[in-house]
């Protein structure tokens, strides 16, 4: 299967939404929190011996000018890596402090198809081991641990993961560790990826976990829909994340807020929190925007709106599961428009794997505090599922001008174990989320 194309209506919806933020002047950004650094030393990748004609291996080069860029103690403002026109053919490598890696127009860094020489790293505390399979992971193809003032941008230059070797070792179960993320950040800060495009990731595409102060703001991210767990952006147990002005089109979830797994995540007790999500356009079989099912370190204060989203399973997906705790609250969704989506809106108490048998039942997860108004779709099957849990049910609810029409029929609504408000939602909402003066069920509730 191919890359998901954008209907018509779609590029219609954007040139307006364009429009619209121009005649009211600059578009509200978040953007400004890592400003671009103007680098007082400017390095190419080719003087340290790299030949863009993707065959040569070039991982040498790229190590030694990052090293020479960490070493180099009189360079007050940081280095600028410059990345010409070609394809760079690499092994993992890993960035350093205060530099900007710059792909130029045409510029490519591809990842070596060599899945047997891929290094391991240790899991993360917050998951107790790897994503998929017990014990270490291998380190994603472009890594930054313990770093601040790091920036990836450019002339929109590409970097490929060149994943299909690993989704086909997926297909057939010959994992023997987690696969590779395409770029991760680690326990870092002042982060800055942007003018980019990032395709074919072996797993997440881009993932910033402990992290503090990070933009992503006009990345193009895709993979081809049947591409398994290629998500876009993961911002896990980070904060004050800015996330802008961007197309994503992948086998994945396109923007999914995590926050550790189960007892590990408990454990480690480290929240993703104070997170905009804002003007992201894409396509996905899974869901456009979702927080989970990662969750026990907690989730809050997300902001999501302005989001277009076509030929997709879910629009808004918040999904949580028995055994993560943790809390999900101050959830605001606003603005979103669907075309062709399967369900519109889904909150779930009952999805997502455990690493193992020692999670703990009565860990339960809160949810509360989640408001979704101004949502618009066509042709969408299913209206919204809101099922929280039996001995944990999901209160102050607020949907508010939320309408969807079906292809044949009216889409409905389902609802279990859910206190909340309906306001100007169209078709009705089910019983659970029509009474705005029940106890907790108020629109005016802030988390």
């Amino acid at each position: 299967m191919g890359i998901s194309r954008p209907p018509i209506s779609v590029f219609v919806f954007f040139l307006l939404s364009s429009a619209h933020h121009l005649s009211l002047g600059d578009p509200i950004t978040c953007s400004g929190i890592v400003p671009l650094k103007n680098r007082s030393q400017m390095l190419s990748i080719s003087d340290f011996g790299a030949v863009g004609d993707g065959t040569t291996l070039n991982t040498n080069a790229f190590n030694a000018a990052i090293d020479q860029i960490r070493n180099d103690k009189n360079v007050s403002e940081g280095s600028l890596l410059y990345v010409p026109r070609g394809v760079y053919l690499t092994q993992s490598f890993n960035l350093t402090s205060h530099m900007t890696l710059y792909l130029a127009d045409g510029a490519v860094i591809k990842a070596l198809q060599d899945t047997e020489k891929w290094p391991l790293i240790d899991p993360l505390p917050s998951y107790g081991r790897g994503r998929e399979r017990p014990g270490q992971r291998y380190i994603s193809f472009i890594h930054g641990d313990s770093l601040t003032d790091v920036v990836i941008t450019g002339k929109n230059g590409t970097i490929d993961g060149a994943g299909e070797p690993w989704w086909n070792m997926w297909r057939r179960g010959t994992l023997k560790f987690t696969r590779p993320g395409l770029i991760e950040f680690n326990n870092s800060t002042n982060i800055l990826i942007s003018h980019v495009v990032l395709q074919n990731s072996p797993f997440w595409t881009l993932h910033p976990v402990y992290c503090s102060d990070v933009v992503v703001h006009h990345v193009t991210i895709l993979a081809p829909t049947d591409s398994p767990n290629t998500d876009g952006i993961d911002p896990d147990s980070s904060s004050n994340v800015c996330i802008e002005d961007s197309y994503i089109s992948t086998g994945d979830d396109l923007v999914a807020v995590k926050s550790g797994w189960d007892e590990y995540g408990i454990a480690y007790n480290r929240p993703s929190r104070d997170i905009t999500i804002r003007r992201i356009i894409g396509s996905t079989s899974f869901a456009g925007i979702a927080i989970g099912s990662e969750t026990s370190g907690g989730i809050q204060n997300v902001t999501v709106e302005n989001i277009t989203l076509y030929n997709s399973g879910i629009g808004i997906h918040i999904k949580t599961n028995i055994g993560r705790g943790g809390s999900i609250q101050g959830i605001t969704v606003s603005g979103v428009h669907l075309e062709k989506v399967r369900t519109g809106i889904k909150i779930s108490g009952d999805t997502g794997d455990h690493p193992d048998d020692k999670f703990n039942i009565s860990a339960l997860p809160v949810v509360r505090g989640i408001t979704i108004k101004n949502v618009w779709g066509i042709k969408v099957e299913r209206a919204g599922m809101v099922q929280g849990l039996k001995d944990a049910p999901f209160t102050n609810l607020c949907f508010s001008n939320v309408t969807f029409t079906g292809t044949k029929s009216s889409p409905i609504w389902k609802c279990s174990d859910v206190v909340g408000a309906a306001e100007k939602v169209n078709p009705t909402a089910c019983p659970e989320l029509t009474s705005t003066s029940q106890q907790g069920g108020s629109c005016e509730y802030q988390a």
